[in-house]
């Protein structure tokens, strides 16, 4: 078994994770949490950029954010299909790093793979605690399951205020230039919705979101069930 994370977050491709939650990313791994990153596909379909490249820019960003671990379960870009092997390949991901939270893509998006990524993932976290399925290697008790945005939102049901933070998002977010920006390698460069403007699309979304609590910048999160809470805010001296 490998050294748990206290945190395990899967997108369907190297990016979707910087784009939701790198400033949440950067402030817990500041705090001192272990914080994985899954990408279920080489993005081999993009338009842009290609596999090599892509995981350069993500260990770029990776880096940037301090994540403890990144990998990907080459799984067929445009092909997340929830078989069976693809959630046994999930969950032998949730078991092997055994993380108390785990995060996936909110399951209303623009892309199909986003939402194909988060169900995908829901199946697996249920599969990771039931002890007879896969029984060789060890459940999880129930991890705790969270969606980010990141094309389509809502109003969230939690908020984090990354303003401290948000400095290493958008340093993270520059390591994809492939995808957000314009190669200086001089290769064709197709027009997509992710290099006109998208990262500034992204900050201002996040504006948006802290403006109901007067945070500078805030990312936020689904769930579909309840969260608990110990005690409500601080007690006065």
């Amino acid at each position: 078994m490998s050294e748990p994370l206290d945190i395990l977050i899967f997108g369907a491709h190297a990016d979707d994770a910087e784009i939701g939650m790198a400033g949440t990313i950067a402030k817990q791994i500041a705090a001192g949490y272990r914080i994985g990153l899954c990408d279920l596909t080489e993005a081999e379909l993009s338009s842009n950029g290609n596999v090599t490249l892509r995981k350069q820019e993500a260990a770029a960003a990776a880096e940037v954010l301090g994540v403890t671990r990144r990998m990907n379960l080459g799984l067929p870009d445009r092909g997340i299909t929830g078989s069976a092997e693809q959630i046994a390949a999930v969950t032998a991901v949730i078991r092997e790093y055994q993380p108390a939270l785990i995060f996936a893509p909110y399951w209303e998006d623009r892309h199909p793979d986003h939402v194909a990524c988060s169900k995908l993932v829901e199946e697996a976290a249920f599969n990771s605690k039931l002890r007879r399925y896969m029984p060789d290697k060890p459940a999880v008790a129930a991890p705790e399951l969270y969606f980010y945005f990141i094309n389509d939102w809502r109003t969230p049901d939690l908020l984090v205020d990354v303003t401290d933070c948000y400095a290493l998002k958008e340093q993270a977010l520059g390591c994809y230039r492939s995808q957000f920006g314009h190669d200086p390698r001089g290769e064709d460069i197709a027009l997509t919705p992710l290099n006109q403007g998208y990262v500034e699309r992204v900050k201002a979304r996040d504006s948006l979101l802290g403006q109901r609590k007067l945070i500078p910048y805030a990312e936020g999160f689904a769930v579909k069930t309840p969260y608990v809470v110990n005690l409500f805010g601080n007690r006065s001296s």
